[in-house]
């Protein structure tokens, strides 16, 4: 029997492609949270990540039969969810997707960040406060789609290069480049929001040090 290790237990392929209603439920249940989490960290809307995930298992339920099992449930539905996700942001604002291919194919469009500073003395306080959550969360937000979404998957859903290239349907060595990418980005903007946060004679301590 094909079966695939969720989070909160097995969920049999077999009886998922015979029609068994109780194992779908049981599939939506342990993956629902997951695929929401992400479509509104991509989309910022809990209408359309509700949207989003709906169509999700109402495709994955008419693919079924198709379904081969070659990359995991997990990762097929992510791929289906992704899909819905970038129509929709495509349907909003075209325009931002002809500009985002075109940087990715310029290497002058991949720049290292021009401030990067060192937190060891910033207070752990600081790192955990719910100002800085906010601001990281708003970074992520500002990065392009195509970035936002291999970083989401990568460093907040941690799943592994593979699962996210089959996910996205992009080759290992594309998600790695949109990764060291999108994690640059959010360094340099990490990088200014810390910039007059840290202790100047910290900081002076510490490059004396070196």
């Amino acid at each position: 029997m094909s079966t695939d290790t969720l989070k909160t237990g097995i969920i049999s392929l077999a009886a998922l492609q015979a029609g068994d209603r109780a194992e779908f439920s049981r599939l939506v249940e342990n993956t629902s949270d997951m695929l929401y989490r992400l479509a509104l960290r991509m989309l910022g809307s809990p209408q359309d990540a509700e949207d989003v995930v709906q169509e999700t298992y109402l495709k994955a339920l008419r693919s079924l039969p198709k379904f081969e099992g070659r990359s995991s449930l997990n990762t097929w539905l992510y791929r289906i969810a992704m899909n819905e996700v970038l129509m929709m942001l495509r349907k909003r604002k075209p325009e931002a997707f002809f500009i985002e291919d075109k940087e990715e194919n310029d290497d002058e469009g991949f720049s290292k960040p021009y401030q990067i500073v060192d937190w060891c003395c910033l207070p752990e306080k600081e790192l955990l406060s719910e100002e800085t959550r906010k601001f990281i969360d708003a970074a992520i937000e500002r990065l392009p789609p195509k970035l936002r979404s291999v970083l989401l998957m990568r460093d907040i859903e941690k799943m592994s290069i593979q699962q996210t290239a089959e996910a996205l349907e992009l080759s290992e060595s594309a998600v790695k480049t949109r990764l060291l990418r999108a994690r640059l980005k959010m360094r340099e903007e990490l990088s200014e929001y810390f910039a007059d946060k840290i202790d100047p004679e910290l900081s002076m301590k510490d490059e004396q040090a070196i």
